[in-house]
């Protein structure tokens, strides 16, 4: 019998990622940033994340850091990865949406007691949105989540309208990519990308990472740079040897995945 890979949705807490970077909660009050901006004080740039505070040590140490570039040439078939399902159990979500995260009150599925699974969902521009981000960036919603910190609730949400219709992903040990950059996470990068439209993106980058009084600064570049591999497995479930709906042509071992492209938020 064929074992599937399964996420049941139950009361717990999974951080669900809508592109290759994530937060798990507000850490030491932002006093970090992706890049150097004027705000009147010196707030640390990743490169210094591990050097201004010694519980933020791995940020500059580590060897199993995120996020990474995927390449097919350094990627491991792995024929007992079984397919990624999604199961909610019938039950409807909360979701706070947050300017810069977004936290849900669905599953912490973990491999170990101190390990998190974050799924990884790229995005891409098309002339039909993804459902559930019709739910999160209509103007009702988008417009209440202006500036940093501000957050609007929206409730009865399918969380299974989130993940493309794949079976098939990519899987590797990482880290959270903001401080204090704990090597506890195990990414699971879907294989199928969900789409949004120009007129949300464009919504997207209309948000202010800062408050109101500070200096408008666009809710985009808000990624961490891509870390070394460092002779870490890279895992799927692909079978890149066989074509289908997964492999469409020979090009397909040509197939990655460049994570500070593909980045629209953390």
């Amino acid at each position: 019998m064929e074992r599937i890979w399964e996420l049941l949705i139950v009361q717990s807490q999974l951080l669900l990622c809508v592109s290759a970077q994530h937060s798990s909660h507000p850490v030491s009050e932002g006093w970090w940033a992706y890049k150097e901006v004027v705000q009147g004080s010196f707030v640390p740039v990743p490169s210094f994340w591990g050097l201004v505070n010694s519980a933020w040590n791995l940020c500059s140490v580590g060897k199993r850091q995120s996020p990474i570039n995927v390449e097919t040439s350094h990627m491991i078939f792995d024929p007992f990865l079984s397919p990624l399902r999604i199961n909610t159990a019938g039950r409807k979500v909360q979701l706070i949406h947050y300017n810069h995260e977004l936290y849900t009150n669905i599953t912490e599925a973990s491999k170990s007691p101190n390990g998190l699974v974050v799924v990884s969902i790229f995005i891409k521009v098309s002339d039909t949105a993804n459902p559930f981000l019709n739910r999160m960036l209509n103007r009702d919603t988008i417009t209440r989540i202006t500036y940093k910190n501000d957050a609007y609730l929206l409730q009865g949400l399918n969380i299974e309208g989130l993940y493309p219709e794949t079976p098939s992903f990519i899987t590797y040990e990482g880290s959270m990519t903001v401080p204090p950059c704990h090597e506890t996470v195990t990414w699971i990068i879907m294989n199928k990308p969900i789409y949004v439209t120009r007129m949300q993106m464009h919504s997207l980058r209309l948000l202010s990472q800062n408050q109101p009084s500070q200096i408008f600064l666009s809710m985009s570049d808000n990624f961490r740079p891509v870390q070394p591999l460092n002779n870490r497995c890279i895992r799927t479930n692909i079978n890149f040897s066989l074509q289908g709906k997964d492999c469409p042509n020979n090009r397909a071992q040509k197939l990655q995945y460049r994570a500070q492209q593909t980045a629209q938020s953390r």
